[in-house]
């Protein structure tokens, strides 16, 4: 075995030029090479004590499969992860390492942690390249299970019961599963034909998805149970986004950040033809700074707009998003609007119809200056604003991304249902909700929040409802 690399900085990924990625929707990060994978697993110390599994929401073996990366092993690396997670080329791609496992590595005392998210990410890549054969069907054990919700959480679930013979049913609201993986994500962090593809290893265990079933509305949860499910998982998210409440956002032009990424992502919004209209050109701004605030901004540019701000009303310290993509954003000439908060949208109105506002068109954004104050309850400094510092930014469409709130629409048609006052589903720390036989995980339960946080939630309720009706057999 070779020893041990002791370089206190990780191998940079490979990633395309800003000036090309700008004006494509390629893959931003290209990911290490097997040489590059294996040199940078040799920096991993193998800890006794494993911190970085600590770290990890789906408590992945790491210092294991990187030490089949160490032996040229990718397989058995692929298989390790797949114990504990059934979207690993996702999250290799998109789970916030930095502040979970990465944050526990021992080698970031004294450099930069070792690059898990890159290693996960080549691992899965390697399978999905040179492994074609589907895992077999478990033996089926008689037990219906149903999964509202097709995105992090509700994959997780399916994929971990499908493994013990469940026979598993996901529906999902779209007519593509993935949820947020396929209507949120930009295809420049994460591609399509990934999400398809860990969508196709649930099926060929055994999972069913049914596409363009509204629970709640084509079916309810009660109905769920008449058809035969001992159990259901809500795993719907936080599809309802929060708006500032300020004077032209019923403007056009006016976006929030889940219907411009939804229209671009899902709906193929930037063909040249497509389906639905969304803004190509002009200037954009873009409220918020959080990873949704960026790809929104970064989708944006690349369907042609000349400028593009970000407006945040803290400054880069507290800014939520991850590191790497508000570095991505820079590089490619968007422009980051610190310690400024917008007051009101501005526009005119249709002269075809200067009666109604509505139809009025966004020609600017008024924002007033801000300085921190003492820290709020979070403990992030709070933002004041300066009195009489207005300036109006000219923009030509304003997309708001300022957090997303759960559907109010499976509490509206589920009886006994709990929710508290944030529309989030009140569970406990298995998942349970207050109707019995009925769990819940993810953003539908916390509000927007990270994919693998999702995905630890739907692991922890696949074990609970295993537990639950098995002890009723």
């Amino acid at each position: 075995m070779a020893k041990a690399n002791m370089n206190p900085r990780r191998n940079p990924m490979p990633t395309q030029e800003p000036a090309a990625r700008a004006h494509n929707f390629n893959e931003v990060a290209l990911g290490y090479s097997q040489e590059v994978a294996m040199d940078e697993a040799m920096r991993c110390l193998n800890c006794k004590t494993m911190p970085c599994v600590s770290g990890c929401p789906v408590k992945i073996h790491i210092p294991e499969f990187i030490e089949k990366i160490k032996e040229g092993d990718f397989e058995g690396a692929y298989q390790i992860i797949n114990q504990s997670s059934s979207l690993p080329a996702v999250c290799g791609r998109v789970c916030p390492q930095e502040t979970q496992c990465e944050s526990k590595c021992v080698r970031g005392i004294k450099g930069e942690s070792v690059g898990i998210g890159r290693l996960e990410r080549f691992v899965a890549d390697w399978h999905n390249t040179y492994c074609t054969a589907l895992p077999a069907r478990p033996t089926p054990n008689g037990h219906k299970v149903a999964i509202v919700g097709s995105g992090p959480s509700g994959l997780t679930c399916a994929g971990d019961l499908a493994k013990k013979g469940y026979a598993v049913t996901v529906y999902e609201a779209l007519h593509t599963a993935g949820g947020v993986l396929v209507y949120g994500i930009p295809e420049f962090r994460l591609p399509k034909a990934i999400v398809a593809k860990e969508v196709d290893t649930l099926k060929a265990l055994g999972v069913r998805i049914e596409t363009n079933v509204v629970i709640g509305k084509t079916l309810t949860v009660d109905e769920l149970f008449e058809d035969g499910y001992e159990a259901v998982f809500i795993g719907s998210g936080a599809g309802l986004p929060n708006f500032m409440g300020i004077p032209g956002e019923s403007l056009k032009g006016v976006y929030s950040a889940n219907e411009f990424l939804t229209r671009s992502n899902l709906m193929k919004a930037y063909l040249d033809a497509p389906d639905t209209p969304i803004m190509k050109g002009g200037k954009v701004a873009v409220v918020g700074g959080g990873n949704v605030a960026m790809d929104a901004a970064r989708t944006a540019l690349r369907l042609g707009a000349k400028k593009v701000y970000i407006i945040y009303r803290r400054s880069m310290e507290e800014l939520p998003a991850r590191r790497e993509e508000v570095e991505h954003a820079i590089e490619e000439g968007i422009e980051f609007c610190l310690l400024r908060n917008p007051v009101e949208v501005l526009g005119y109105q249709n002269p075809d119809d200067a009666k109604d506002p509505k139809n009025g068109f966004v020609t600017g954004i008024r924002c007033i200056k801000m300085e921190l104050g003492e820290p709020d309850a979070k403990g992030r400094r709070r933002p004041i604003e300066i009195a009489g510092s207005e300036f109006d930014i000219d923009v030509d469409a304003v997309v708001i991304s300022i957090g997303t709130s759960p559907n109010p629409l499976i509490k509206s048609t589920t009886a006994g249902l709990e929710v508290n006052s944030r529309g989030g589903i009140i569970v406990n720390e298995s998942g349970l909700t207050s109707r019995e036989a009925v769990w819940a995980g993810g953003d539908a339960v916390t509000g927007a929040a990270t994919v693998i946080s999702a995905m630890g939630a739907g692991k922890t309720a696949a074990k609970a409802i295993d537990e639950y009706l098995t002890s009723k057999e």
